[in-house]
């Protein structure tokens, strides 16, 4: 049976309709959730623990759905894949194994955020959460490294009034920009810095600045990267003991630099080479014949060359102490080297059990205190490195000292052994030829 509709509706039948209307689109909005991801980048300095946010909006239950954290330029693409609720490694992609993890409890809240643990650099790019049937978000990883500057005074003008200065700083990423202050902040002209990238993919970077060296004056060195909104600056005082040490001194300003020793090896070089006139000189003077006495040519005594040689005796044992004393001081530096490197060992050591404990432990409130952590171990690795060098530069040094004390201690022998001979044949003469003590007259 039909009824003719004559265009008019009750108010009745309105509200009836509005209600029914209003409860669908009540139930459907209920049923849909969202995938809501971070609306800015997400920033992790390496070594770090990063989430990686990823929710539903509203919350629902998904610890037993299809879960897939990837990236859709790796081959394969998958970082984190769960399927009903159990994790498929065999999908995950290598780089990730072992270092990403999803909380159960958070899952059952609608959380999928993802923990990624010990950041590398080549973790930088676009993840993808994705939820077959209820959707997908994107989060940005932005990767960066960062460690403190080192200067030093890489030339001196003794006689001029200008020092070079050389900043360094090594372990950076994305590639860092040098600056240089002068004591009320404004900016320096220096050449243009050296940037080197290294297989780790880290920058380092080094720039050098020449300033006057008048004492007091105050300049500071500024590496930073706005990207990572790092920045880490030194700065450097020009006092009179700087002034005063030789040009030819390096002269660390972060770490105290071993004591040099070229000063005494150049004495050495000297004492050496005085000895080798010499004993050409003797060995011409043992060559000598009467007739050149007879021809007017006055010969040293054999008394004279005795005490010529015991100067020269007394020379050597005088560069031989000094260069005990520097060698004494070597292995003291050379010890306390190796000293500092246990030390930074053992301090590395203790910040990897405290990242540990925080990751076993997993809490963004501590995200901050794993970020100084691993800063920390950025710093001691430079620490190490710049304590390895200066330990094999010392070991270098010392190796020279002893080899130069070996070498002055048997010229000293041979010494000895002529003042010998020579007073030997000095009381034969006189046993012989009473008055007559010329070389020339000797044998």
């Amino acid at each position: 049976m039909f009824h003719q509709w004559s265009g008019r509706v009750s108010v009745s039948h309105l509200s009836a309709v509005s209600a029914l209307v209003f409860l669908l689109l009540t139930h459907s909005c209920e049923g849909a959730s969202q995938m809501i991801g971070p609306s800015k980048p997400i920033l992790a300095m390496v070594g770090d623990d990063v989430v990686l946010p990823c929710h539903l909006e509203p919350a629902a239950d998904v610890v037993a759905k299809t879960l897939e954290w990837a990236r859709l330029d790796l081959n394969p693409r998958f970082v984190n894949v769960r399927r009903d609720g159990v994790a498929l490694l065999q999908d995950q992609n290598p780089s990730y194994l072992g270092r990403t993890s999803l909380s159960t409890d958070k899952l059952r809240q609608g959380d999928i955020s993802l923990k990624l643990s010990k950041v590398r650099l080549s973790d930088e790019g676009k993840y993808r959460c994705h939820i077959p049937n209820l959707g997908t978000s994107t989060a940005e990883l932005i990767v960066g490294a960062f460690s403190s500057p080192a200067v030093i005074i890489a030339e001196m003008d003794r006689a001029g009034s200008r020092v070079v200065l050389e900043c360094k700083s090594a372990g950076w990423y994305p590639e860092p920009e040098v600056l240089w202050l002068d004591r009320e902040g404004n900016l320096l002209s220096a050449g243009p810095p050296e940037t080197v990238r290294g297989p780790d993919d880290l920058y380092t970077v080094s720039s050098r600045v020449t300033v006057e060296k008048r004492h007091g004056n105050s300049f500071t060195c500024r590496v930073q990267q706005r990207n990572i909104n790092q920045t880490r600056e030194i700065n450097l005082q020009i006092t009179e003991d700087i002034l005063e040490v030789p040009s030819c001194t390096v002269r660390v300003i972060i770490i105290s630099s071993v004591c040099v020793v070229f000063s005494c090896i150049c004495a050495a070089l000297l004492v050496l080479g005085k000895l080798r006139q010499n004993n050409g000189q003797n060995k011409h003077c043992d060559n000598e014949t009467v007739d050149g006495a007879a021809e007017g040519e006055q010969l040293p005594s054999t008394k004279d060359l005795i005490d010529e040689k015991l100067e020269e005796k007394k020379d050597m044992e005088h560069v031989i102490r000094a260069l005990m004393e520097e060698k004494t001081e070597l292995e003291t530096s050379r010890d306390k080297l190796k000293t500092e490197l246990v030390k930074v060992e053992e301090e590395k050591k203790k910040n990897e059990k405290k990242l540990d404990k925080l990751e076993k432990h997993f809490d963004v409130k501590k995200q901050e205190k794993k970020l100084l952590l691993s800063q920390n171990n950025v710093e001691l690795d430079n620490k190490n490195l710049e304590y390895k060098e200066s330990l094999q530069r010392t070991k270098e040094k010392l190796e020279k000292t002893e080899d130069m004390i070996q070498r002055i201690t048997e010229w000293k022998k041979k010494v000895e052994k002529q003042i010998e001979q020579m007073k030997k044949r000095l009381e034969e003469t006189e046993r012989g030829a009473p008055g007559q003590t010329s070389v020339g007259e000797v044998g």
